[in-house]
């Protein structure tokens, strides 16, 4: 597939498995059966089921939860790079139980903002890996798990 074709269907992805609305059927239609799907502060994942369900309840706890482009799409070869912020507002169950440090009470009310890298690897007109970057130092402050320091 072409760079521009590869570009399309990351925006794609972005826009609505990332994205609010949150079309859940993009997952089948553009995640490989078995893609590999890694951010910093959550174990790893392999397959469409654990994407699924990662991204079910990440949307139960942040309800609001949308994440947008903050730069354009850059690729080369099979990989498109995307630069991104996003957030919410923990308004459900407890969140991120796989965190390596703690977690969040349920409902905390915390608002989330954090931004990020992700690189994605496309091939044969799907997504093989997802590896993401995050601010997972903000994020942990923000949910009250980690003190901020002080100056």
């Amino acid at each position: 597939m072409s760079l521009e074709q590869n570009k399309a269907i990351v925006g794609r992805w972005f826009t609505e498995f990332w994205g609010n609305p949150f079309n859940p059927d993009i997952i089948d239609e553009l995640a490989a059966p078995d893609i590999r799907f890694e951010y910093s502060l959550h174990k790893p994942m392999r397959g469409r089921d654990q994407v699924r369900a990662f991204a079910t309840n990440f949307r139960t706890a942040f309800p609001d939860l949308n994440f947008w482009g903050t730069a354009d799409l850059i690729a080369e070869g099979d990989y498109v790079v995307g630069q991104w912020e996003g957030g919410g507002t923990h308004t459900g169950p407890i969140v991120f139980d796989d965190l390596p440090i703690g977690s969040a009470p349920a409902a905390s009310g915390k608002t989330l903002r954090f931004t990020g890298k992700t690189v994605l690897k496309v091939q044969d007109g799907l997504i093989v890996e997802e590896l993401g970057l995050d601010d997972g130092v903000k994020v942990l402050q923000q949910l009250g798990i980690i003190p901020t320091s002080r100056t």
